[in-house]
């Protein structure tokens, strides 16, 4: 009977051994999947974070590029030596904004971005028609400026109020979006003296 007994344990811990050690594989194998998935999950939010940096960073140069082609507009059109001056500088202040975004984008993974806007393109268009038309005159071309400069007032406070930018990024966005508002501010003052 003690033999019987035995053999009976024997089969039981034999049984044992091998449904431990597979659960013990079972339990490996689960646990590595749930790492797994885990730092996949944890990366992907990593990614689609900084997605969304990288497509609030390109709208953004869109409207930069477009600040860039309406000031040099202005510098082909205006015949006033003062005021082009003003423009050749908000031409190059505007070359330097789109050269520290676009290394921002390079840094996040992007291409450099160089395009503008549809809404931008257009509008450029429709004031050249214009200006065929009556002519361009220096109280037209101020205007068309302080319009184009509250577009991309626009387009950094949306970069700015959709939350996507952070660290050096948002400092530099910042910091533009400031220089863009003093802008504005001197262009409505011009266009004043040019109404009075």
């Amino acid at each position: 009977m003690k033999s019987a007994q035995t053999d009976s344990n024997n089969d039981t811990n034999s049984k044992a051994k091998p449904s431990g050690m597979l659960g013990k594989l079972v339990g490996g194998a689960l646990l590595a999947l749930g790492v797994s998935y885990l730092v996949n999950k944890t990366q992907g939010k990593k990614t689609a974070v900084s997605d969304d940096e990288t497509d609030t960073l390109q709208e953004l140069l869109l409207f930069v590029n477009d600040r860039i082609a309406g000031y040099q507009r202005a510098v082909d059109e205006s015949k006033d030596a003062e005021l082009t001056g003003y423009y050749k500088q908000l031409v190059s202040q505007s070359q330097q904004f789109a050269n520290q975004l676009n290394q921002h984008l390079r840094q996040l993974g992007g291409g450099r971005q160089t395009s503008t806007t549809l809404k931008g393109k257009l509008y450029r268009r429709w004031m050249d028609a214009k200006a065929a038309v009556t002519g361009s005159d220096e109280k037209a071309i101020l205007g068309a400026n302080v319009y184009g400069e509250e577009w991309a007032l626009k387009a950094y406070q949306d970069a700015l109020d959709s939350q996507s930018l952070t660290g050096q990024l948002r400092q530099e966005v910042e910091r533009q979006y400031e220089k863009s508002q003093q802008t504005y501010d001197k262009l409505q003052k011009l266009q004043s003296k040019q109404s009075a």
